[in-house]
């Protein structure tokens, strides 16, 4: 559904949770702490008068990777769910989390990067909140930022960017700008399951078609087939490469991990499907989890490269901010035999911690387990022959400023509106 950008508020918290203000500000928690409580929250001394609070046993949703509503960073308040000592066969079997779509008429389309350990300038995101769910990604904290949770409420309250080709086609249009390369959907899938309907992705290509300005696409969804009108054309001028990301080849691993991605065996046919029409396509295996999907990353390179990848990268897990607790909550209900290792192993890529964000390693990782990695990729990426054909620099000749009064929207009269004109002179 779509309505209004509501006011910022958190959802689907269960009947029995209850607020309780924090006893430590909670920015200043120890990223580490798989849970996000304090050490006074662990102690849980029995208050004169009230009972200890005896936590709730996590229960994953099915169709979502987070397994609560975590609360942002933000927020001053706190809330947990606790064992009221009810059954709760009721919750589990109800009906699932819906899925809410937002209109946002964004302001601005077109981010800028400046850090040095990331291979695009400028990137567009049509949509805020990513119905994939997948547990791992990086982007879950800027939810914090609406007033939303980083868990459930990233993937299930979606924010549209119903504006977002009228504001590229503008930024295009503005005599200060000068070609590049844009890199499309990096935070947040542009062919998750709410484009098949709105169709802003497709919409965005269709202006950077116009003007001959070359992009990358980055996705999991195998709704990238639905462009390659757009695409392949694009492809044929220099103008379009594109990137499937798979993190593993077992199915009941990935409807965990990223739960309403496409399935592994689906993303590499997209992969031949692109390559067979002849648009430039790699892989990148983000992230690499130890001990769950890394084991079978050499597997994953053979069967990119074997459906038609020409190229591949990979980083290693990262959990910055509220990812960390999300995640290791999704390690506790998921692979609870092997939690333990899995974080003892991300912290030994760490130096010690959670998660480094220092430039030089926060993509790789350092230490002994992170060199035996990087050795592991380049050996077989030299084996299969990946990265060796694949054209890094796309075009920038072809670009052709848009005619933006030609392309301005008419008023009810009929006549050009002048207010959106107004911004590039006469």
């Amino acid at each position: 559904m779509s309505t209004a950008l509501p006011s910022p508020m958190s959802s689907h918290r269960p009947d029995n949770d209850r607020a309780c203000p924090p006893k430590t500000d909670p920015r200043r928690r120890d990223a580490g702490e798989a849970d996000g409580r304090t050490e006074v929250d662990r102690a849980d001394p029995e208050l004169p008068g009230e009972a200890p609070v005896v936590e709730r046993p996590l229960i994953p949703l099915k169709g979502r990777g987070a397994v609560v509503n975590l609360q942002g960073r933000f927020e001053l308040d706190e809330r947990r769910a606790f064992d009221d000592g009810w059954s709760h066969d009721d919750e589990e079997d109800g009906p699932q989390l819906r899925t809410q779509v937002f209109d946002e008429y964004a302001k601005s389309i077109l981010t800028r990067n400046q850090s040095p350990d990331i291979p695009f300038e400028v990137s567009l995101n049509p949509y805020r909140g990513c119905e994939h769910g997948c547990i791992y990604c990086f982007a879950r904290p800027t939810h914090s930022y609406l007033g939303l949770s980083p868990g459930l409420d990233f993937e299930s309250r979606i924010y549209a960017k119903v504006n977002a080709a009228e504001l590229l086609e503008r930024e295009l249009a503005r005599p200060s700008y000068q070609p590049e390369s844009i890199a499309l959907g990096v935070n947040t899938d542009a062919y998750q399951p709410v484009e098949r309907e709105r169709r802003i992705t497709r919409g965005v290509i269709e202006v950077l078609s116009r003007a001959g300005n070359p992009f990358a696409a980055i996705t999991k969804s195998s709704l990238i087939e639905r462009d390659l009108d757009l695409l392949v054309p694009m492809a044929e001028r220099n103008l379009f490469s594109a990137a499937i990301t798979i993190t593993t080849l077992d199915p009941a691993v990935a409807r965990t991990l990223e739960p309403r991605a496409a399935s592994p065996a689906r993303r590499l046919r997209t992969i031949r499907v692109l390559a067979d029409a002849g648009v430039q396509v790699g892989v990148s295996i983000a992230p690499v989890i130890p001990f769950v999907t890394e084991p079978e990353m050499e597997h994953v390179l053979e069967a990119c490269a074997e459906a038609g990848a020409s190229a591949a990268s990979y980083i290693v897990l990262r959990l910055p901010w509220e990812v960390s607790p999300l995640f290791e909550q999704w390690l506790a209900a998921h692979f609870p035999d092997r939690a333990a290792r899995v974080m003892n192993r991300v912290r030994d890529m760490r130096g010690g911690k959670n998660y480094d964000s220092s430039f030089a390693t926060r993509m790789k990782g350092s230490g002994l387990w992170a060199d035996l990695l990087r050795q592991r990729f380049q050996k077989a990426v030299k084996r299969l022959g990946l990265n060796e054909r694949h054209r890094g620099i796309m075009d920038m000749s072809q670009f052709a400023r848009p005619d933006i009064r030609r392309s301005a929207r008419r008023g009810p009269d009929g006549k050009l509106d002048d207010s959106q004109l107004s911004l590039f002179g006469d």
